[in-house]
């Protein structure tokens, strides 16, 4: 495309030049971290601006949870690395299998460790990727592309759209067109270095996706009050935090929680098992009844 593309992307916000950070290279450590962080400061604010989108986005993920589908992110270098990171992280938080959250980057794994720009380019390369997922109308997939014109991505979420699957567009740019049925603007403005949207970019992608998953988890169950129920106590911390769950949620002792997880092998079953006085079995069994939430089944027992 060579100079038509560099028209495009001179009109991009994400491509402009911040004038609030034009003299980096003239200041001392300290007044450049401090100039940083001034810009970092406005993340937060994008993100709360675009909550309705990320609002019909997490709606759209929690559906898919709850009727069997997936959700999977795609996208190309940092945005493609905040996908994987946010899919990976969902198993041992909220001890969902890791085939239910799921991202896709373009070049693969290795673009994970060493950056891989030249795939992005290439629509094809993200239509196969998903299709080789079979990909189904239960699924929720997400483009996150900060520029929005990233062909590896939208690739991904035209093909989602083909196959009927739910879509959302994450984009750091106004007034441009996305595919997808819902598109999440986080409007944070030039970056502080320009063009790196490893910065502000980056960090409001990682937000919105950290809202989006933790949304779908507490509204599918996998939070009770504000507490990780369903985590996976694969390490030595993740074992004592979960016997403290238990012992804070019960009010029972080291020991009962300690005895109670073993039993039950996890901890919502035995929050339930202690709470309702069941077994295993019968907890399992009135949690599968009640699509996993545990505070819909403690109130089906009054």
């Amino acid at each position: 495309m060579g100079e038509e593309l560099l028209k495009q992307l001179a009109g991009l916000v994400t491509e402009a030049r911040n004038p609030e950070t034009a003299y980096l290279d003239q200041l001392d450590t300290l007044s450049l971290l401090q100039r940083l962080n001034e810009q970092d400061a406005q993340v937060a604010g994008a993100v709360r601006a675009a909550l309705e989108s990320i609002a019909m986005a997490t709606d759209f993920a929690a559906a898919s949870l709850a009727e069997g589908g997936r959700i999977i992110y795609a996208g190309a270098g940092t945005s493609g690395r905040m996908g994987v990171l946010d899919a990976s992280e969902c198993p041992p938080t909220f001890g969902i299998d890791p085939s239910r959250v799921l991202g896709l980057i373009a070049g693969g794994p290795a673009a994970l460790i060493k950056s891989q720009e030249g795939m992005e380019d290439k629509a094809e390369l993200g239509t196969a990727d998903l299709a080789a997922l079979d990909p189904t109308p239960a699924d929720t997939v997400i483009g996150i592309s900060a520029s929005h014109r990233t062909p590896y991505t939208v690739g991904v979420v035209e093909e989602a759209e083909r196959r009927g699957c739910r879509t959302v567009f994450i984009t750091c740019n106004p007034q441009v067109d996305v595919p997808g049925q819902v598109a999440i603007r986080l409007l944070v403005g030039p970056e502080a270095v320009t063009g790196s949207t490893r910065l502000k970019a980056g960090s409001a992608q990682k937000m919105t996706l950290n809202m989006i998953s933790t949304g779908a988890m507490v509204l599918t169950g996998r939070v009770y009050g504000n507490l990780m129920v369903d985590l996976m106590p694969m390490s030595e911390k993740l074992e004592e935090r979960s016997r403290g769950l238990i012992m804070t949620v019960t009010g029972v002792d080291y020991d009962r929680a300690a005895e109670l997880l073993k039993a039950a092998g996890g901890v919502k079953c035995a929050l339930l098992m202690e709470m309702a006085g069941v077994d295993r079995a019968e907890a399992e069994g009135r949690l599968e009844a009640a699509e996993g939430h545990l505070r819909r089944t403690l109130e089906a027992l009054d």
